[in-house]
């Protein structure tokens, strides 16, 4: 059984800044890629960003500039700097990972819980 866990969310002022991480647990022999998604209500989850197991990263034109993805994969964690927030900004923030699981090798893709992320004065 693996999992993701997010952290770090919270409310923050609007220009202000965060920082979420996410962290696999359980059995598995390495993470793939990862990503991170976000949600606000009635409206589909939309894709923030995405880092491989190598570091290279891809965003979404509208968080370019100001969301930098990053991981540490001794920890297994990834992590969402977020700067100069505005209230648009405001949802609950997914993780997403495919794990490679041994015995035999496959994939498993998990998503995290989320995290509320409030971005108002």
């Amino acid at each position: 059984q693996v999992q993701l866990v997010e952290s770090g969310g919270g409310l923050v002022q609007p220009g202000g800044s965060l920082r979420l991480s996410c962290t696999a647990s359980g059995k598995f022999f390495r993470l793939d890629d990862m990503a991170w998604y976000r949600q606000t209500p009635g409206k589909q989850r939309d894709l923030v960003g995405t880092i491989t197991s190598r570091g290279a990263t891809n965003y979404a034109n509208s968080m370019k500039g100001r969301f930098i993805i990053s991981r540490d994969n001794d920890k297994g964690t990834m992590y969402l700097q977020m700067d100069d927030l505005k209230p648009e900004d405001t949802a609950v923030y997914y993780c997403n990972a495919n794990f490679i699981l041994s015995g035999p090798y496959r994939y498993f893709d998990a998503w995290g819980q989320g995290t509320l992320v409030t971005v108002s004065s």
